[in-house]
């Protein structure tokens, strides 16, 4: 056995955080061409049920939802999309990480799927994109959920996580990657080894490295975005059920950002996960199912 097969199962894991799950579903892989690029995403299945959603962080991808998806995808039609340059989906060859790119690709992944009256869930890059296409695409959206992000967040997070992802991204071993990624979150060994298959590749050479677009992970690297004052007005704008899910350990997304955004948008409510910090789905999956499940038991 290779340490890329050891650790615990997604259902082992899932258990251990106190997931719910009715059956042991596995997600199936599927790709579509979105204006003549490849992107994959996971479909959980239970295509009668009402469509929900994920959009990942950066430097994530769709299988970073694995837990929630598993607890919701017999109650709803569970869909999560690696965006560009991550994952299994195609890196940009123009380097185009913008806000604007992101919001081509979703536009297209919603009218090729043919997606109406979706529930959209979005964390941190996932959570601004998904917001930013709410106010421009209410025809798509039913209900949003924004995770640990708003206009304005804490230069500590920000600073924390460009660390993180400028770190040597070629190292010699699976085990390497392994220590790098525990250290990071705080989880156990066993999960990690479990996970960690859908974060980094083998090369040719034998060296492990991310499976994410370098550019990312370039000194300095930042994406072009809108301007806060732009996103507090497309925040200002959003009309539907919004709830806003924030990690009681965030250093990113503080409380005084969330109660702004409570102000802001019309009709929106909030959540505090406890014992998560800015990566709430999978610091405690549990908590943070529980809070999507009384906002949409409540619309």
């Amino acid at each position: 056995m290779t340490l890329e097969t050891e650790g615990l199962t997604l259902f082992q894991a899932a258990r251990n955080m106190g997931v719910d799950f009715p059956a042991e579903v596995h997600p199936e892989d599927r790709e579509v061409v979105l204006n003549g690029r490849k992107f994959h995403y996971l479909d959980w299945g239970s295509p009668d049920k009402e469509p929900m959603l994920f959009l990942h962080g950066v430097l994530q991808q769709g299988h970073s939802w694995d837990f929630v998806s598993l607890g919701l995808c017999s109650d709803y039609h569970v869909m999560a999309l690696d965006a560009r340059g991550h994952g299994d989906s195609q890196w940009a060859e123009d380097g185009d990480y913008s806000l604007d790119a992101h919001q081509r690709d979703l536009d297209a992944f919603a009218d090729v799927l043919g997606l109406r009256n979706i529930i959209l869930v979005g964390h941190s890059m996932g959570g601004r994109n998904s917001y930013v296409f709410t106010s421009r695409r209410p025809d798509v959206v039913k209900a949003l959920v924004i995770v640990d992000t708003g206009p304005r967040v804490q230069r500590q997070g920000v600073s924390r996580i460009q660390h993180f992802r400028e770190l040597p991204d070629e190292l010699d071993s699976y085990e390497e990657f392994a220590d790098r990624i525990q250290e990071y979150t705080g989880r156990t060994r066993q999960q990690v080894l479990g996970a960690l298959k859908y974060s980094i590749r083998r090369r040719e050479d034998g060296k492990w490295t991310w499976k994410y677009d370098k550019i990312l992970r370039s000194p300095g690297f930042q994406a072009p975005s809108w301007t806060p004052d732009q996103l507090w007005e497309c925040l200002g704008s959003i009309g539907i059920p919004t709830l806003v899910i924030r990690g009681d350990r965030s250093d990113l997304f503080t409380q005084e950002t969330l109660d702004k955004m409570m102000e802001t948008i019309p009709n929106s409510t909030s959540a505090v996960v406890s014992g998560a910090g800015h990566l709430v789905a999978g610091d405690n999956p549990a908590g943070f199912i529980q809070a999507l499940r009384s906002f949409l038991d409540g619309i």
